[in-house]
C-alpha cells in the first residue's frame, strides 16, 4: 500500500459513546466523530451513571471517548467502570489535566490513548488514526514524561476500590465529600436513615477506611479535580 493511501484511508467507526460532563463539548465530540470517520451512531452522557446506562442499554460502541473529569467520578473509578463495562473496547481519555502522571495512570490502567482537551481535529484523527492500528496514543509533548516516572500504585488501588462501591454507595460517598450529615443525605435520596448508614458501614468496609472523615480525605488525595463537586 502506498503511503499516499494510506494517509487516505480511515477506519470504519460505525458507533461511539462520548462522555463529558459539558454539553457543547461533547456535541463537538460527537460531530468531529462523525465528519472525519463518517461516525453515524454516536451517543453522548454528561455523568458516569448516564454513561453505564446507556451501556446497559444493549449499546455497544466501536469507541469510548471519556472525559475524566466527570462530576460523579474520582480519581480513575470513572474509568475503571467503564473498562470493566467493554473491556474489549477502545476507551480514549480526553482531559485538561496533562500531568505526566495523569497520563501515564491512565495509560498503565488500560486506556488506548490520552488526548488533551485542547488538541485540534488534526491530533484528535491522529489519535484515533494510531489507536486503530494497535497502538498507544500520547501526544508528543508527553510521551518523554509519561514515562519518566514509576505510576503510584496507590492511585489505582483506590481508584479501584472507589469503582467496586455500588451506585448508590458512590452518590452517598459523593454527599459525604460535600460534608452532608446522614439525615440530610437520606432527604436527598429519598432513603430511611438507618439506610444510609447502613451504605455507609458498607461503603467504609469496602474502602478500609474507619470513618467519614477518612473516607473524603482519600477521595481528596486521587481526584484529580481534589474534590467531588
Amino acid at each position: 500500500m502506498s503511503r499516499k493511501s494510506q494517509s487516505n484511508f480511515l477506519p470504519s467507526i460505525k458507533s461511539a459513546l462520548v462522555i463529558d460532563d459539558h454539553p457543547l463539548y461533547c456535541d463537538a465530540l460527537a460531530t468531529t466523530l462523525e465528519s472525519i470517520f463518517d461516525t453515524r451512531r454516536i451517543r453522548t452522557a454528561t455523568t458516569l451513571a448516564d454513561a453505564l446506562q446507556q451501556l446497559r442499554a444493549r449499546f455497544s460502541p466501536d469507541v469510548v471517548v471519556l472525559d475524566l473529569n466527570l462530576p460523579d467520578v474520582a480519581g480513575l473509578s470513572g474509568f475503571l467502570k467503564i473498562k470493566e463495562k467493554v473491556p474489549d473496547v477502545p476507551v480514549i481519555v480526553i482531559s485538561a489535566t496533562t500531568s505526566s502522571e495523569v497520563i501515564q495512570s491512565v495509560i498503565a490502567a488500560g486506556a488506548s490513548g490520552f488526548i488533551p482537551k485542547d488538541a485540534g481535529r488534526e491530533t484528535f484523527k491522529e489519535a484515533i488514526l494510531m489507536i486503530w492500528e494497535g497502538k498507544t496514543y500520547v501526544p508528543p509533548c508527553c510521551r518523554t514524561d509519561a514515562k519518566a516516572q514509576p505510576v503510584d500504585p496507590s492511585v489505582e488501588a483506590i481508584s479501584r476500590k472507589i469503582a467496586d462501591l455500588s451506585h448508590q454507595q458512590s452518590r452517598i460517598l459523593a454527599l459525604i465529600c460535600k460534608g452532608k450529615p446522614n439525615k440530610l443525605i437520606a432527604y436527598e435520596m429519598q432513603l430511611a436513615e438507618a439506610t444510609v448508614k447502613a451504605h455507609i458501614t458498607a461503603l467504609l468496609r469496602r474502602l478500609e477506611v474507619q470513618n467519614r472523615t477518612q473516607a473524603a480525605m482519600m477521595i481528596r488525595e486521587v481526584s484529580i479535580r481534589h474534590s467531588l463537586q
